[in-house]
């Protein structure tokens, strides 16, 4: 394991202190509104305009990794991402911010692409496990260390947006500076919507649930905490508890996704994460520290909703279709994080800040009343199932991504290349 991460340090590297700019720069901008007295709705409509920009940066990122590279296609959008954060500091309007999240999304999601793609691409075919679980603990470690940044400029001066893009710079170098030769790029197979909707359509809706659960965690939760009372470090303290809560459930769950039926472990999650979330959306005036309780156990259920309809779909899909397959479940991923966001943003505008956990309430029961293994017929049950546990995507990103754009070549091709794909 050590190895494997001194071969790999460059781009996990990197991965982290993308990750720390980036929820740096959601939360920063979130609590921004909310003491500028500006509505929830908007808060929602940034995190949905971050979402819709990392779902068109799939097909930007293919394009000019295809076109200019790797090294090049990271530089270039690391760039405009320090770009687009500094101007955040030049106007407050909302539809210039709506605009830069937009941008950003893009941007980012192509940086993600080349992190991932390399990974996939240079790990050995009985290594890439590990590979990428290291890579999702660096993202994940990324995203708490930006939570816990706020504490360092608590009244949301000009110094977290300077924090934001110091991190995005740094994360240029590992990246510009390996030696590591680059991916090749093989095609992939066309997406069968039809197909995919008959054989899986559970396993689509659980990812689309996830989507929007996930995307108003990241986009509204910090201003539902600031709406109780934190602070600013406070509310960097209950995102970050979250964040390592779904880090932290990632073990157990993939030990027990490989031995319970998937379906009916997305419904006790389901029902678990009803139970979780109606004290935060009934209760006002919670401690500090019960709010921490419930951060972690939301955290540690809301994470395992993705990770579980992704294995539930390769368990019924052949291994010819599971690359188109994962660009699907991002893209359902992507909307849901769009949809989310505005559906939650809106709530909290009318009712208050609690109703965002009644939002999340409400999606974990329809979930659970629209997934079940008696739905479940078995008919096109692979013979490799049940597949390997996948981490819970990094806001938008997932390891899945890395196939979708550059799916794995052969064992063969890879002993050949292996001697020269070594950071």
């Amino acid at each position: 394991m050590l190895g494997l991460t001194q071969a790999f340090a460059a781009l996990y590297l990197a991965s982290l202190l993308m990750q720390l700019g980036s929820t740096l720069l959601m939360t920063y901008l979130a609590l921004r509104l909310t003491a500028g007295g500006v509505a929830e709705f908007w808060g929602g409509a940034l995190m949905a305009a971050n979402a819709l920009g990392m779902v068109v940066g799939g097909k930007v990122g293919q394009v000019l990794i295809g076109r200019v590279g790797h090294i090049r296609t990271y530089v270039a959008c690391s760039g405009i991402i320090c770009a687009a954060v500094l101007m955040h500091a030049f106007s407050e309007a909302l539809p210039l911010w709506l605009l830069l999240r937009f941008v950003v999304g893009v941007a980012m999601m192509c940086q993600l692409m080349v992190v991932e793609s390399w990974l996939n691409d240079c790990a050995q075919s009985d290594q890439r496990g590990r590979v990428l679980g290291i890579y999702m603990v660096a993202a994940y470690v990324g995203m708490m260390l930006g939570q816990l940044a706020l504490s360092i400029d608590g009244n949301l001066g000009l110094h977290a947006l300077l924090g934001v893009v110091i991190a995005f710079a740094l994360s240029q170098v590992p990246v510009a500076l390996t030696r590591s030769t680059h991916p090749t790029i093989p095609g992939s197979e066309p997406v069968d919507l039809r197909l995919f909707l008959q054989r899986v359509p559970q396993s689509l809706f659980t990812v689309l649930i996830s989507g929007m659960i996930n995307g108003g965690f990241y986009g509204l939760s910090s201003i539902y905490a600031s709406r109780q009372g934190l602070s600013t470090v406070e509310v960097g303290q209950f995102m970050a508890l979250a964040i390592a809560a779904g880090l932290l459930a990632q073990l157990p769950l993939g030990w027990l996704s490989d031995r319970l039926p998937r379906a009916s472990l997305i419904r006790g999650v389901a029902a678990l994460l009803i139970l979780t979330c109606l004290p935060l959306a009934f209760y006002q005036g919670l401690s500090f520290g019960v709010l921490l309780l419930f951060s972690a156990c939301i955290g540690f259920l809301q994470f395992c909703l993705y990770p579980l309809g992704v294995a539930l779909a390769n368990d019924n899909m052949e291994p010819r279709l599971r690359v188109s397959l994962a660009g699907l479940l991002l893209a359902t991923f992507g909307v849901g994080a769009c949809i989310g966001p505005l559906l939650a943003g809106a709530l909290m505008g009318h009712f208050g800040p609690s109703s965002l956990y009644l939002f999340f309430a409400i999606s974990a029961a329809v979930l659970a009343v629209a997934v079940g293994q008696g739905r479940v017929t078995g008919e096109h049950l692979q013979d490799d199932a049940p597949l390997q546990h996948q981490a819970t995507p990094n806001a938008l990103a997932c390891t899945t991504l890395a196939a979708v754009i550059e799916p794995a070549v052969s064992v063969e091709e890879r002993v050949e290349e292996a001697p020269s794909q070594r950071l």
